[in-house]
């Protein structure tokens, strides 16, 4: 592999992500797009795989608007299958490979998907909730052993269509891909992304002299694509290095003694990492050994990093250190903490996630609606090209989230300070962040009120040292029955993901409420949160 130009590439502006890399493939159609494992993908292998993939899903009846799905770890084909849909204005839906039996049935029914792509090791679990999504038609295997007799095989279907390519890509305000996010009502919500959300902001799509230091591509650059791409955090970088005309090594899960290979063998300069993963490579008993000269920057997202976590970070690493704040419906970052911030001896700047990319406006609004004035907690609003397009086929919490002024409530209750730096100070919805996963407590509860023995629930998040915060439950038992912490955690994970079910239990006489009824969390999460200066982790 050739060694990495430090000049920027030239501004280049893309309305799609079909246009981005088709201009890669014709202008440098053998530079490396994504390696995973053994094989290297280049960009003019990358768009003729998806243009033969793209035609593939025509001739399955995929039209402009239909929904394909992909359930697997990550791999370079799901860009290929992707970047095949957009070419027909069709839509990527990743599902959560984590997810139990029950959640994959409503996403895939929610999402109308006529085609399944299947990672290795996940045919027991589609076999199990394929006869529960009548409108799946077919499902074809991605480098899979196991699937069913009547799986097709990725690469043969592939190549049995041809290489040309079908022009008939959505447009920018076209739907692109659609994320999937915890519910405060028990059921996830398909966050739909278009084109120009997606775009914006990114590399190739914003001039140079706009961008900040870090998002500034470099020819033959390469970044280490770790974080799941049923995330915005991953496909979204994948979809950066595309843009951007720059290479990505794609692994099909967080590992870091694989990580510290990558940085070993490849010119990696970029890394997308949650906080919990970094604490995890530093005490890998490798890290001393491996040379980070070529590493420039980690970004780090979901929850803050603790100021001693940082300082060795930073003295292992020697790379500059970029906070993003963002989420699913924003298409990922859009406000950052960045590397003149990070500073060892530590600083009042460090609580906080940063300032606004360019274009992205925030503001700090009361219950009415109304803004506040700096250091006023309120609930963080932002408006900005990167904003969803809305929920899928729920119209009433589209309007209850973005306003008929384009102003997007996040759900986290926030301040900013007269320069414009935005602080975290709690959460407006009842939302836990362990280890960069999203957990919305309606989910766990459900889960856990369905055990015959359970009178009553409550899940909340409390700190924990590795994950940020830890999911527990406060359960009431019913009279005369007995129930330990062990039964209910057994019984969660029979409904929900491993990662939403409670870590711990606590058992009480009964939940604190008040006159109307209402479960008071705040009462339940205190004596966890005591001492600390703001109620998230």
């Amino acid at each position: 592999m050739g060694q990495t130009s430090t000049e920027a590439a030239p501004a280049v502006q893309f309305e799609t992500v079909v246009a981005a890399v088709r201009a890669h493939a014709a202008d440098n159609p053998q530079a490396m797009a994504f390696t995973f494992g053994d094989e290297v993908m280049t960009f003019a292998e990358l768009d003729a795989g998806s243009n033969r993939a793209a035609n593939g899903l025509t001739a399955l009846g995929v039209q402009a608007g239909d929904r394909i799905a992909y359930l697997g770890k990550n791999i370079h084909l799901y860009f290929e299958v992707l970047l095949g849909a957009l070419k027909i204005g069709a839509v990527m839906t990743p599902v959560n490979w984590r997810l139990a039996v029950p959640e994959v049935v409503y996403v895939l029914n929610d999402c109308q998907a006529k085609v399944l792509f299947v990672g290795e090791g996940f045919a027991p679990l589609v076999e199990q909730a394929r006869a529960a999504v009548p409108r799946l038609a077919t499902v074809i295997g991605i480098d899979t052993s196991d699937g069913a007799a009547d799986w097709t095989d990725y690469r043969s279907w592939r190549d049995g269509f041809p290489a040309d390519d079908p022009h008939r890509e959505g447009g920018t305000e076209d739907d692109a891909i659609q994320l999937y996010t915890s519910g405060t009502t028990g059921h996830p919500k398909g966050a739909i992304l278009t084109n120009r959300s997606i775009l914006s902001s990114r590399p190739s799509a914003v001039a140079v002299e706009d961008m900040r230091p870090w998002q500034v591509p470099i020819p033959g650059e390469v970044t280490l694509l770790a974080m799941p791409c049923f995330h915005i955090s991953g496909t979204g970088t994948g979809l950066g290095t595309m843009f951007a005309g720059t290479g990505a090594i794609v692994l099909p899960e967080y590992d870091p003694t694989k990580a510290l290979e990558m940085i070993e063998n490849y010119p990696i300069s970029k890394i997308f990492m949650v906080p919990a993963a970094i604490q995890i490579m530093l005490n890998h008993p490798r890290v001393a050994e491996v040379d980070f000269s070529r590493l420039k920057f980690i970004t780090y997202g979901a929850s803050p990093i603790p100021l001693d976590l940082m300082r060795a970070a930073m003295d292992r690493f020697g790379c500059g250190f970029v906070q993003m704040y963002g989420m699913t419906e924003t298409s990922g970052t859009i406000v950052t903490l960045d590397p003149e911030d990070h500073v060892p001896e530590g600083s009042p700047k460090m609580r906080s996630v940063g300032k606004p990319l360019p274009g992205v406006e925030i503001k700090i609004i009361d219950s009415e609606g109304n803004a506040v004035p700096p250091r006023v907690v309120g609930e963080i609003a932002t408006r900005s090209t990167k904003n969803m397009k809305g929920y899928w086929n729920k119209p009433e919490a589209t309007t209850s989230t973005i306003d008929a002024e384009g102003w997007l409530r996040t759900g986290d209750a926030g301040y900013m300070d007269e320069d414009g730096y935005l602080y975290i100070h709690d959460r407006v919805k009842d939302m836990i962040i362990s280890g960069g996963e999203n957990v919305y407590p309606a989910e766990v509860e459900n889960a856990i009120y369905s055990h015959p023995k359970v009178a009553d629930v409550a899940v909340i998040g409390v700190p924990d040292a590795k994950w940020g915060e830890a999911v527990k439950a406060c359960v009431v038992v019913k009279p005369g029955e007995t129930l330990t912490e062990a039964e209910v955690i057994a019984h969660s994970r029979q409904h929900v993901a491993g990662y939403k079910c409670p870590k711990s239990v606590d058992f009480i006489p009964a939940l604190p409420r008040n006159a109307s009824g209402k479960v008071l969390r705040r009462e339940l999460r205190a004596p966890y949160w005591e001492g600390m200066d703001r109620a998230v982790n």
